[in-house]
């Protein structure tokens, strides 16, 4: 029989798969506008969550959550999590997936720092050693490409920020990020339906790529476009299910399966450059990583031994 920390390992596998798999499906949609795909993004994973929660009768949460005070929190996670597919999106559209997969290899040791910063929590030396190697990384890029790594960085900080966020809300995972996408499916469908019409381009000719409304475009578009909502919402559910089946540990370091594929996308599948500073920056990178989860096994053993500890103790006293 499969235990539960194994089933938390196989879903975080699963997520990490899909996400690191996941340029090859935006590639297919380089045709359409990242703001058009986006919007579309965002309204079908709206549609998505809504039923997942309205099977398990807990639809109302999104409502509770919206009217809440937290809802401020909800915007904010908002934001970051709609920049983060922004940049995604637009990363393997303009051959820049490369960067992309830099980034995501970067969000964990960026969290720790983002949350020493503004949170005061206490970073182990090992902690340290990594984040300091992370930034002779993006240093040497930066040094070697005469331009900062931005869409990695950025993408780095808003996820940071978006999981610092999360932090926050007492609320279902599934629940928060339905009430994010809901906050922000106004302004998704205000774009789609301008674009459709013909509001946003030159001389008010009607455009968009759903449907068939574009020349060119095939019902492939269609459904890719529908689609989104699926490879956003399948590997969130799965992610959350992972969290809670198996340690936070070897759930990072599953992560970095996603990084690792969309890496291989970019260079092996689609051929984007890898010049000799970008292969000097991600040797660095991975020794950064490395670093950061030899420190994450160490906190959670620590973690354990205490919990053993005291449940000895306990017991011994009666």
């Amino acid at each position: 029989m499969v235990s539960e920390g194994t089933k938390g390992v196989l879903a975080m596998l699963a997520a990490a798969v899909i996400w690191g798999l996941s340029p090859l499906y935006y590639k297919a949609l380089a045709q359409v506008p990242p703001l058009e795909v986006l919007s579309h993004r965002t309204i079908w994973s709206a549609v998505f969550f809504a039923v997942v929660l309205l099977v398990k009768g807990r639809l109302s949460e999104v409502g509770s959550l919206i009217r809440s005070h937290d809802v401020w929190v909800v915007a904010l996670a908002a934001l970051m999590i709609s920049t983060n597919w922004f940049l995604f999106i637009l990363s393997v559209q303009i051959g820049m997936a490369t960067e992309a997969s830099l980034g995501y290899y970067m969000f964990p040791i960026v969290a720790v720092v983002i949350g020493v910063v503004f949170f005061g929590e206490k970073l182990s030396a090992l902690q340290a050693v990594a984040a300091v190697v992370a930034g002779i990384a993006v240093a040497l890029l930066t040094w070697g490409l005469h331009v900062p790594p931005w869409i990695a960085l950025t993408l780095a900080i808003t996820f940071g920020i978006y999981g610092l966020v999360k932090k926050r809300l007492k609320a279902d995972p599934i629940a928060s990020v339905t009430a994010e996408v809901t906050l922000l499916a106004p302004l998704a469908l205000i774009w789609i339906a301008g674009v459709q019409a013909g509001w946003f381009s030159e001389g008010g000719r009607p455009g968009g790529h759903f449907m068939g409304h574009n020349p060119g475009d095939g019902w492939e578009t269609t459904l890719l476009l529908l689609g989104s909502g699926v490879i956003t919402g399948g590997p969130l559910i799965l992610f959350a299910a992972a969290t809670h089946k198996a340690s936070m540990a070897t759930v990072g370091l599953v992560q970095f399966v996603n990084p690792t594929l969309q890496f291989l996308c970019a260079v092996v599948v689609f051929g984007e450059p890898f010049t000799i500073w970008h292969k000097a920056a991600f040797a660095l990178i991975w020794v950064a990583v490395a670093i950061y989860s030899l420190a994450s096994f160490r906190q959670e053993s620590a973690s354990r031994s205490r919990s053993a500890s005291v449940a000895t103790s306990g017991t011994s006293e009666e």
